[in-house]
C-alpha cells in the first residue's frame, strides 16, 4: 500500500483549550474501530486531574524502591566510594529527566497512553513494534521486582516462624517457602491492579514519604552498628579518580540512566492524566533528580556501613535488614521494602505493559487483561538469575534494557517535537488509511532508524554472567555508550529517512 495523503481533518474532530490542551469536540464520535478502546482513547480534560504534588509523589513512590537502593550498592559492590555513586547516579537522572519531559508533554495536552502516542512515529500497526518491546523490559522488571518482594516476606515470615520456614526444602536452588512467598506477593500485586488507576494514585500518595522514613531508619541503625557516621563516608574507592574509575563510569552512567529508560517512553502513560504541562513538568523535574540522588545518597552510606561492619558490601537490603537481632528493626525494615516495592512496581512495571499489551489487540485484550499477560511474563523470564549478580544486573540487564529503549526514545522525540512541533491529529491516530496509516499501518522508516540504532547500541554489549562474549564483538565500545548511541543514532537517521519523504507528508 502507498502513503496515505493526509487531509485536513474536520474543523469539529477536536479543540484546542486556552491553556493548549486538546480532546476530542463535544458532540463529536469518540474514534471507534479496531484500533481503539476505552482504554486507549484520550482522557477528557475533566477527567485530567494529577497534580504536581501527585507527580512528585508517583516519583518519589517511584526512585525509593529496592531496586533503586540496589543501583547504588551496586556500583559500591563495583569498587566505587560514595562520592563517585552519588556522582554518577546524580548525572544519569539528570540526563534522563529531558527525554522524559520531552515525551510527557503529549500526555496533558492530548490524553494519550503511550502506544498510541507512538503511532504518530512508527505507524497505527507499527506502533506495537515498540509497545511490545518495552512492554516485555516492563516484564522483566515487574519480575525483579516481584522477586524482591517475595524475597522480604520470606524472611519476614522467617522471622515470625523460625527455621522451620528459612530451612525449608529447596526447589530449583530455594526454598519452597521462598517460592510461595513470590507467588504471594505476586497476587497481591494483581489485586491492586485490578483496582484501577485511581487506586495506584491513592496508594502512590500515601507510600512515598512511608518509605522515606524506613530509608533514614536504616541509615541510622547502620551507622549505630558502624559507631558513628565517619566509617560511613570513609570508606575508600577501590578504583581511584584515574584511569580504572573513568573505564567504568561511563557504562555505569549509561546502566543508571537505563534503569529510567522504560519511564522515559511511556511516561505519558501518567502525565495523560496531568491537570496541566506545568504539573507534569515541576512534578517530574522536583520527583526525580532530587529524590534519586537522597536515596542514592542513604543507599551508598548503608552500603558503605555494611562494609565497614560487616567486612564485605551487602548491596541487597532485604539480606542487610535480615543481620538484625531486633525484631521490631526488622519488622518494620522488611515491611518498608514491601510497600517500596509495591510502590514502583504497580506504577512502573504493571501499568504501561497493559497498555502496550492492549494495543495489540484493543478490542481482544483490556487494561486488566494485558496486566495479567504482564504479571505472567513476568514469571517466565525468571527473574531470580537477572537479580542473582550485581555486575550482570548493572551492566548486562540495565545496559541492554538502556541501549535499545533509547533507540525507540530518539524516533519518538525527532517525531513529536522536531518533525510535527508537538500537533497531532487525535482522530487520525485511531484510523486506518489516515495520516499516520504509513503503509500498511507501518513506518518502515521508523523501524529502519530503531534496527540501525539499536544494532550499534547493543551489538557489542557483554552478555555475562547469562553468556561469555558479545554478539558484535567489533562494537565493543560503542556498548559502554549504548542509550547515547541508540538515541542519537535514530534521531538523525528518522529525520534523514523522513526528510526523503516529503515534509508535507509529516505535519497536521
Amino acid at each position: 500500500m502507498t502513503d496515505t495523503a493526509p487531509t485536513a481533518p474536520p474543523p469539529t474532530t477536536q479543540v484546542t483549550l486556552a491553556d493548549g490542551r486538546v480532546e476530542i469536540a463535544p458532540g463529536a464520535p469518540a474514534p471507534t474501530g479496531p484500533y481503539a478502546n476505552e482504554d486507549l482513547l484520550p482522557v477528557p480534560v475533566e477527567k485530567r486531574t494529577w497534580t504536581t504534588y501527585n507527580f512528585s509523589a508517583l516519583w518519589v513512590g517511584m526512585a525509593h524502591n529496592t531496586a533503586s537502593w540496589t543501583l547504588a550498592s551496586g556500583l559500591i559492590a563495583v569498587g566505587m566510594d560514595w562520592k563517585q555513586a552519588v556522582l554518577t547516579i546524580a548525572l544519569a537522572n539528570v540526563i534522563v529527566l529531558i527525554p522524559m519531559l520531552l515525551t510527557g508533554h503529549a500526555g496533558p495536552k492530548y490524553g494519550i497512553p503511550f502506544p498510541v502516542f507512538a503511532r504518530a512515529s512508527f505507524g497505527i500497526r507499527g506502533a506495537n513494534l515498540p509497545a511490545v518491546v518495552r512492554a516485555l523490559v516492563a516484564c522483566g522488571w515487574f519480575g525483579i521486582q516481584t522477586w524482591i518482594g517475595g524475597e522480604a516476606i520470606y524472611f519476614l515470615a522467617g522471622k515470625l516462624i523460625g527455621t522451620g520456614w528459612t530451612d525449608a526444602a529447596k526447589v530449583g536452588g530455594y526454598a519452597w517457602t521462598m517460592w510461595l512467598s513470590f507467588a504471594i506477593f505476586w497476587a497481591l500485586q494483581v489485586v491492586i491492579i485490578y483496582r484501577g488507576m485511581e487506586t495506584i494514585r491513592r496508594f502512590e500518595n500515601w507510600a512515598a514519604p512511608f518509605v522515606l522514613v524506613g530509608a533514614f531508619v536504616m541509615l541510622w541503625w547502620m551507622s549505630d552498628k558502624a559507631g558513628g557516621f565517619g566509617p560511613l563516608f570513609d570508606q575508600p574507592s577501590k578504583l581511584g579518580w584515574g584511569a580504572d574509575f573513568w573505564k567504568l563510569f561511563a557504562p555505569a552512567l549509561m546502566s543508571m540512566i537505563g534503569f529510567w529508560s522504560t519511564l522515559s517512553l511511556n511516561i505519558p502513560d501518567f502525565t495523560r492524566y496531568g491537570r496541566s504541562q506545568k504539573a507534569q513538568t515541576r512534578g517530574q523535574a522536583l520527583g526525580l533528580p532530587t529524590t534519586m540522588t537522597l536515596f542514592a545518597f542513604l543507599s551508598v552510606m548503608v552500603t558503605s556501613g555494611s562494609q565497614a561492619v560487616y567486612g564485605e558490601a551487602i548491596w541487597d537490603p532485604v539480606q542487610l535488614a535480615a543481620k538484625t537481632d531486633n525484631t521490631v528493626g526488622l519488622l518494620f525494615a522488611l515491611v518498608t521494602v514491601l510497600v517500596a516495592t509495591l510502590s514502583v512496581n504497580v506504577a512502573a512495571n504493571l501499568v504501561s505493559p497493559a497498555f502496550d499489551f492492549s494495543n495489540i489487540a484493543p478490542r481482544r485484550i483490556s487494561f486488566r487483561a494485558g496486566a495479567l499477560a504482564t504479571c505472567v511474563l513476568g514469571v517466565l523470564i525468571c527473574p531470580w538469575k537477572l537479580y542473582s549478580d550485581p555486575q550482570g544486573y548493572i551492566f548486562t540487564w540495565l545496559g541492554l534494557v538502556g541501549g535499545l529503549l533509547g533507540t525507540v526514545a530518539g524516533i519518538l522525540i525527532a517525531d513529536y517535537w522536531i518533525l510535527r512541533r508537538s500537533r497531532l491529529d487525535l482522530a487520525d491516530l485511531y484510523r486506518p488509511g489516515g495520516r499516520y496509516w504509513y503503509e500498511g499501518g507501518w513506518n518502515w522508516r521508523a523501524v529502519v532508524a530503531f534496527a540501525a540504532g539499536g544494532v550499534l547500541a547493543v551489538g557489542g554489549a557483554s552478555l555475562k554472567p547469562l553468556t561469555d562474549g558479545r554478539p558484535i564483538p567489533a562494537l565493543a565500545d560503542l556498548a559502554d555508550y549504548g542509550w547515547a548511541v541508540g538515541l542519537g543514532t535514530s534521531m538523525v537517521l528518522y529525520l534523514l529517512l523522513m526528510a526523503l519523504r516529503g515534509r508535507d507528508r509529516t505535519t497536521v
